[in-house]
């Protein structure tokens, strides 16, 4: 999730609610339209279709439906908020603040905020996050830590081991293993990625045959971890050993409405980028969306 200037005013929304893109009946449409002006990052799915994406400048959520492409504003955005890297667990969304150095847990049912943490003063960068066995794990870009939130408290946890910060945007996307043990982490500025102990914070990198520079949200699949590779416009699939000590980059994802894509999110076979457009100025009219991509176009290639 790539570092961008926060603002602080609200920009308006000419419409609430969005009309259906093109598609034939039953089809899952290819680009769903976010507001104009939105500046979105994050992206979560849900049950039902339902998918969520939130914005940078304010923290507002937007929710809609990814088999008819119709949506609206759910959450509204406040004064000292923001929204990158969201989480569905368990009826809540849990959501990343970026330079706010907050993590917020809204319920996805009655839309009332029902947590607000304070990670770190800034500065900072929140970036990601990833449930583990009840506990949340935030991602810090410009910090050697991560954020453990577990029964209402905040636990810094410094990364060490194989992980080197350096200048620029460092731990990024982050997502667990099923099990729960393992979390794993990629760094934007060296495309390297590691493994993550959510006890001790120890990691461990896994050796790729190629980097995945400007690597921002990822998403593991069984043994396949995909990366979005914000300003390449591409997402990398990569086949991990049985281990998670090694990874074979076999691959890339590229779709024609790719836009400097952030983060993703799957439903079956499918993947979900939000475009957030982060060479392209933003003023209120600036278009943003959502883009389908088939896992299977990135195998064997």
């Amino acid at each position: 999730m790539r570092r961008i200037t926060l603002v602080t005013v609200w920009l308006a929304l000419a419409a609430v609610v969005l009309a259906a893109p093109l598609a034939a009946k039953g089809r899952f449409p290819d680009r769903i339209p976010l507001p104009n002006g939105w500046q979105p990052e994050g992206i979560a799915i849900g049950n039902k279709h339902t998918f969520y994406v939130g914005s940078i400048p304010n923290g507002a959520i937007y929710r809609g439906d990814i088999k008819t492409g119709i949506g609206a504003p759910f959450i509204p955005g406040a004064p000292g908020r923001s929204a990158t890297g969201l989480e569905l667990n368990h009826g809540r969304l849990l959501v990343a603040g970026a330079a706010t150095g907050k993590a917020f847990v809204y319920s996805v049912h009655t839309r009332q905020l029902l947590a607000e943490y304070t990670l770190t003063a800034q500065p900072t960068f929140i970036n990601d996050v990833a449930v583990a066995r009840g506990s949340a794990y935030f991602t810090d870009s410009l910090r050697p830590l991560l954020y453990r939130v577990s029964h209402g408290s905040v636990t810094p946890l410094p990364l060490t081991g194989d992980i080197v910060y350096q200048p620029g945007f460092n731990a990024n996307g982050i997502d667990v293993t099923p099990n729960g043990k393992t979390l794993v982490i990629v760094q934007s500025n060296t495309g390297k990625v590691f493994t993550v102990d959510p006890r001790t914070g120890r990691t461990r990198e896994i050796v790729l045959n190629v980097p995945v520079v400007n690597g921002d949200g990822i998403l593991l699949d069984g043994r396949t971890l995909y990366v979005v590779q914000n300003q390449n416009n591409k997402i990398a699939v990569i086949r991990l050993d049985h281990r998670m000590s090694s990874g074979t980059v076999t691959g890339y994802l590229t779709d024609p409405d790719f836009d400097v894509p952030t983060t993703i999110a799957e439903f079956g076979q499918r993947l979900y980028a939000v475009t957030a457009r982060f060479t392209t100025p933003p003023t209120p009219d600036t278009p943003y969306w959502v883009a389908k991509v088939d896992k299977a176009k990135g195998r064997g290639h």
